[in-house]
Formats: structure tokens, C-alpha cells, sequence
């Protein structure tokens, strides 16, 4: 089971961006419990973390924005789920009422509670108590959203509205099936096609990162998943962008290990922050940020 703290946040001495930077897939905290129970290696297990994804991020807080990551890994829980994503072939038992049992990552074996690693091998090798689904969610999952909903809050008051950058590394695209336009794509740019951000945010985040010479992509093969969807909400001033890393550009996938592009990778992740930090909407009054 769970013990401590399931996410850190890394705060600036004062916040001077209207950004709030996360990290949810980055955990590498596995509980012993999970070791015990698993039919994985411990390397095997880690091929679906979004490996140093929290140090890529790591100088949002020198730029003035707060940064928050889990602990945990998202084999573990899942915070880019639903709260109650759960696969009835995981579990002994009937499923909470409330529970979502059909949904499109549940099928695959990606919920709230992962039955697979990214590469589709079975993590347990029995079934799971339904207590443990919901101990994992009550521990991790709603306290990690908590958390994230008050930085939001929290920059909302300060600066009448909010950013919200999801950090995520993806693996090598040859893997993956993917559109033409994204096949050479090194960093994916997601607004769930417009719904979650304002138009010119993913536009000035492309520009920064083309600066760095990195190809991007729009919305293929990631558009943003259930944070980007859950908090982007324009209309409220919470615009959410998700940006997706490919591996290669700073780690072998293959050793789990970081190589000399990650220094070059973190800089081009900071001058996006930058970028995205100068951003104002130019139909709304903004409050002065307080000293």
C-alpha cells in the first residue's frame, strides 16, 4: 500500500507566471506491495513511466511557476484518467456502481488502474481486490487532483486566469501507429483540437519550440488526455495545453537511462514555459499580481 506523499510541488519564491507546470506520469515510487504481486521486472514496469519527465519541467519554478509531479507511477494509478476507470477483468469482486468499466482505455487495459504496461504485457498475476483500486484512488489519484485543482485556483486569484502545461514523454513514434503528418513529429502539441485552450497558446508554444529545432505536431497522435480535458476550460479562463517528448531526444529507451540531450531538451521545455508565461488574453481585465 501507499505510504507518504503521493506528489511534491516545487514552488517559486513568488509566483510571477500565470502558468502552473505538471508532471503526472513521472513517478518511480513503486510500493513493495505492487513488486510482490507483479509478473514484471522492475525495468519492465518502468518502460510505461514518462521517465525524468519532472526534471525536463525542472525549471519552472526558477521561471516563476509552480511545478507538481507524482510520486507514484502510473502503473500504480493512473491520474490521467478518470477517478474510476476500472477494468472488470482486473478485478475480484463487482465493480462500485460508479464506477466507468467501458471506456476506451479500460478496453485496452490502460484505466484508472492499469491491468497492461505501455507495451500491452499483463502487469498482476491474479486478480485485485476492489478494495485495492479504491485504497490506490482514495491515497493517490484524489489527493494529486486536489492539489493540482489549487495551483489552478491559486493562479486564477493571483492573475485572473490560468495556463495549465501536462508534461508527458512518449516513446519512439515508429512504434506507434501514427498519421503521415506526425510521423517525424519530436514533440506533440495537444488542445483536444481546440476545445481546451485558446487558439494562438499552442501556436506560440510551436514557434518557441521550432526555435530549438524540434519538429512538432498538433493533436496527432495526442490531443490531451482526461487533465487537459478536465481542467481546460477556456470559457472559465483555465486554458490547458498537453506537450508530449519523444524519449529518444533525451534518454535510451531501451537502459531507462538519460543521455547528454536531456540539458538541451529542459531548455526548450523552459522556453516554452517562458513563452506561454508572457501570454495574456487580451478580452479580459486582469488583476495586478501581488508583490
Amino acid at each position: 500500500m501507499w505510504e507518504g506523499e503521493a506528489f511534491e510541488i516545487r514552488r517559486p519564491e513568488r509566483q510571477r507566471l500565470p502558468l502552473v507546470v505538471a508532471s503526472p506520469h513521472s513517478g518511480d515510487r513503486y510500493p513493495a506491495t505492487m513488486l510482490q504481486g507483479t509478473r514484471l521486472s522492475p525495468r519492465e514496469l518502468r518502460r510505461s513511466e514518462d521517465f525524468l519527465v519532472q526534471e525536463l519541467a525542472g525549471d519552472a519554478p526558477r521561471l516563476g511557476a509552480p511545478l507538481i509531479h507524482a510520486r507514484f507511477p502510473r502503473a500504480y494509478v493512473d491520474v490521467n484518467r478518470e477517478p474510476y476507470e476500472l477494468d472488470p477483468e482486473l478485478f475480484e469482486g463487482p465493480l462500485p456502481g460508479y464506477a466507468n468499466a467501458r471506456s476506451p482505455r479500460v478496453a485496452a487495459g490502460l484505466g484508472t488502474i492499469a491491468r497492461v504496461v505501455a507495451s500491452g504485457q499483463e502487469i498482476y498475476g491474479r486478480r485485485l481486490p476492489v478494495g485495492e483500486a479504491l485504497a490506490r484512488i482514495e491515497r493517490c489519484y484524489l489527493p494529486y487532483h486536489r492539489a493540482l485543482a489549487m495551483l489552478i485556483e491559486e493562479t486564477c486569484a493571483r492573475f485572473g486566469f490560468c495556463l495549465l502545461l501536462d508534461c508527458h514523454s512518449m516513446p519512439s513514434l515508429r512504434e506507434l501507429p501514427e498519421p503521415a503528418s506526425s510521423a517525424h513529429a519530436e514533440m506533440v502539441l495537444g488542445d483536444g483540437h481546440g476545445t481546451t485552450a485558446a487558439g494562438p497558446l499552442l501556436e506560440i508554444a510551436a514557434q518557441s519550440l521550432g526555435a530549438n529545432g524540434y519538429r512538432v505536431s498538433f493533436n496527432a497522435p495526442y490531443a490531451g488526455g482526461f487533465v487537459t480535458r478536465h481542467y481546460g476550460r477556456p470559457e472559465q479562463g483555465v486554458h490547458a495545453v498537453q506537450l508530449e517528448i519523444a524519449r529518444r531526444l533525451y534518454m535510451d529507451e531501451a537502459a531507462l537511462r538519460a543521455h547528454a540531450g536531456l540539458a538541451a531538451v529542459r531548455s526548450a521545455v523552459a522556453g516554452v514555459i517562458a513563452a506561454l508565461g508572457r501570454w495574456q488574453p487580451e478580452s479580459q481585465t486582469l488583476p495586478r499580481a501581488a508583490e
